[in-house]
């Protein structure tokens, strides 16, 4: 499997709610997606979670850390963030 390139810019987090809810097949306005924003909104275990993966993806990007196609599966794996196809 290839690595997908890194990204030069900061994901947003509406970014993060279309990733979220396009791997749910919900549209952004759906009323499943509206119940994740609102969790996010209120759950302080999910908001430390979330700041967690985005702690990760910044380090990631910053630092420029070379991992083998190996390493970068497992770390989108322990993420959650992997592809499901």
């Amino acid at each position: 499997m290839q690595r997908s390139k890194i990204r030069t810019k900061e994901i947003t987090c509406k970014e993060v709610m279309h990733h979220l809810c396009d791997n749910l097949g919900e549209n952004l306005d759906s009323p499943k997606c509206e119940e994740i924003k609102d969790h996010l909104d209120s759950c302080e275990r999910c908001q430390k979670y979330f700041k967690s993966i985005e702690t990760t993806i910044l380090f990631y990007k910053k630092y420029n850390v070379k991992l083998s196609d190996e390493g970068h599966n497992r770390l989108l794996d322990f993420l959650g963030l992997k592809d499901k196809s």
